[in-house]
């Protein structure tokens, strides 16, 4: 789609990154939670990487048929052993660790990221006057409701996601003093 601002795969996954650090932190917090939220973030931060080999293919078309996602999956995994394969012997096996972790609360986390980052790409693309976004946002506010499921989601939603409409006036406006 027609962005008011591109962002690439390096600034997809930093925020990912740091949304996911935080849903880690919310849930260890507030609901008894226990996931190294650094983990997290570093499985954020790789979570799209396979795409400077492979491109970015639309959601709409990636997840089309079951063939189709299986196959991308496929693409996907020989984009890891090719990466993989690009590195010195002594690193491969730390990065094999990041790209075939099977943990699957810090995947749910880091998926949820990467949904409230497409939801928080539309709040500015709307914002900038682009209604391009407008049927992306809707969507992606249906996968919102059912991962506000999640408590941390929600509580990440009820607490972060307002801010990110906010003009830089209202960023910039002075915090009140503390009482």
């Amino acid at each position: 789609m027609r962005c008011t601002q591109r962002e690439n795969v390096q600034e997809h996954s930093l925020q990912v990154a740091i949304i996911a650090h935080a849903l880690a932190l919310i849930k260890n917090q507030h609901f008894a939670g226990k996931l190294s939220p650094e983990k997290v973030a570093v499985q954020a931060i790789f979570h799209d990487a396979t795409e400077v080999l492979t491109g970015d293919l639309p959601t709409p078309v990636k997840y089309f048929s079951p063939e189709i996602r299986n196959a991308y999956l496929a693409i996907e995994d020989h984009a890891v052993s090719q990466m993989l394969g690009l590195l010195p012997n002594d690193l491969r096996g730390e990065y094999a660790k990041i790209f075939g972790d099977e943990d699957a609360e810090v995947a749910r986390i880091v998926k949820s990221a990467d949904v409230l980052a497409a939801y928080i790409k539309c709040l500015e693309e709307e914002s900038a006057g682009n209604h391009e976004f407008s049927r992306a946002k809707k969507a992606i506010d249906t996968k919102l409701k059912t991962l506000c499921e999640q408590p941390e989601v929600r509580y990440f939603v009820e607490h972060f996601i307002p801010s990110f409409s906010l003009t830089l006036d209202e960023i910039s406006l002075p915090l009140e003093p503390s009482r």
